[in-house]
């Protein structure tokens, strides 16, 4: 089946399913496939219960009216993404980046939702079948954000090409997926790939002018700039007024000459690229600066980002969602800023997926720690126990066994910074501080 006849029979429904446990009525059943699960298997149950078709690419399926056969199911799921996609004729803002893409995504959400109907990725879901199912989700929008992980080069390319992007914006480029990336220059290329994308579809690329990489990048691959920052050109620049637990900043328009303060329910003074970049870009669609400061102040962070979580015990910085030695060091510094009365401590999880660098990294994480002054510090994971070399710091291989430690040494009146890898798990320690 062509995809143009495809395209015509998803408009029937404008859904599509993917998971057996969460059908929805009406929907295309797309049969993908993992390490673990073929939903070709499933297709059958899938159009007998409530889907009106199922996409399959197992030949050996009885033939059925109702069942699709395609040389590739996630292809065409990509495929049929795309061709939607390319039926609006709107912004569409492809967002990437080491650190901070999915709650610059989130500011940005909120600000151009003061003026537009915005279509934007749910979540974390930024891979090759999230950024699909969130272009297939475009009904009667006037604006969408994308936002694309990726671990290996290529993948940028591969999800830029499904979203077609007209805008872009990289985040900031650190260390990040390190044993996918292959080395530092490897990250670089792979998010570099957006601006190729950018700047060969004539599009324009919203850029921190403070970041001395992103411009450079941005001039090699001749695309079309709007600046945030503190350059002359910029459309947003600011600066941190008052950096307490809760960010509070000062933003200036120059172009509409309007400045205006915010006070944020974000913790940590990185997050302001991340606000300039949404007031940028709201000013850039014609939000105007009042709209950006009520959506701005009014974000709450969620699903363990840049929070405050106050309990009977304890203060705590719950930043617990993904960790790498970029992100790690601004949240560790940013910590050791913040005024605070309580004594300080921190609990910090392993940094995954950095291959043959991670010893070098979390032992560089070991060091800065052991020029702070902090009360307490507690390490999780294999790779921090493997680089161990201070008696100051306690180390625990699993959350469960810190857990243990916690109920019989209780910890209180502490102000306390939870940082790490999610697979680390450390929202868990939660239940005990």
């Amino acid at each position: 089946m062509k995809i143009e006849e495809l395209h015509k029979l998803f408009l029937l429904s404008g859904r599509v399913s993917t998971d057996t446990r969460k059908l929805i009525p009406n929907s295309i059943f797309f049969a993908l496939k993992g390490e673990n699960f073929d939903g070709n298997r499933f297709a059958l149950e899938a159009i007998e219960t409530v889907c009106s078709f199922a996409v399959v690419d197992d030949a050996s399926l009885p033939k059925h009216e109702r069942l699709i056969l395609v040389p590739d199911v996630l292809a065409s799921l990509q495929k049929l993404a795309h061709f939607h996609r390319m039926t609006y004729a709107i912004p569409v803002i492809g967002i990437t980046g080491s650190n901070g893409k999915t709650t610059t995504k989130e500011l940005i959400t909120a600000v151009l939702s003061q003026k537009y109907k915005v279509c934007a990725t749910l979540g974390n879901l930024n891979n090759h079948i999230g950024v699909p199912l969130t272009l297939l989700s475009l009904t009667d929008h006037e604006i969408a954000i994308i936002e694309m992980g990726a671990n290996h080069i290529g993948e940028i390319a591969a999800l830029s090409s499904i979203a077609a992007p007209n805008f872009g914006i990289i985040t900031n480029i650190g260390k990040a997926h390190l044993e996918g990336f292959g080395s530092p220059e490897g990250v670089v290329k792979a998010k570099s790939e957006l601006y190729s994308y950018i700047s060969a579809h004539h599009g324009k690329a919203f850029v921190d002018a403070d970041n001395p990489l992103l411009v450079k990048l941005l001039e090699e691959k001749k695309c079309d700039p709007i600046y945030y920052g503190s350059t002359l050109k910029s459309i947003a620049n600011g600066k941190i007024s008052e950096n307490s637990h809760f960010l509070k900043t000062n933003i200036t328009l120059p172009q509409t000459a309007e400045y205006f303060d915010i006070q944020t329910k974000l913790v940590g003074d990185y997050n302001l690229k991340n606000i300039l970049a949404a007031a940028c870009i709201g000013s850039y669609f014609g939000v105007n600066a009042k709209e950006i400061s009520l959506a701005i102040s009014g974000y709450l962070p969620s699903n363990s980002r840049s929070q405050l979580i106050v309990t009977k015990k304890n203060k705590i910085v719950l930043d617990a969602y993904n960790a790498n030695p970029s992100s790690m060091e601004v949240s560790i510094t940013n910590f050791l800023a913040i005024k605070e009365e309580l004594p300080k401590m921190t609990i910090l999880g392993d940094m995954l997926e950095l291959g043959g660098f991670s010893h070098k990294e979390h032992l560089a994480v070991i060091e800065r720690l052991n020029n702070s002054r902090l009360h307490k510090v507690f390490l999780v994971g294999p790779e921090f126990v493997k680089a161990s070399k201070s008696s100051s710091i306690q180390y625990f291989q699993k959350v469960e066994e810190l857990i243990e430690h916690l109920r019989l040494n209780p910890v209180t009146d502490h102000c306390i910074l939870l940082k790490g890898s999610r697979g680390i798990k450390l929202e868990k320690l939660l239940d005990v501080l």
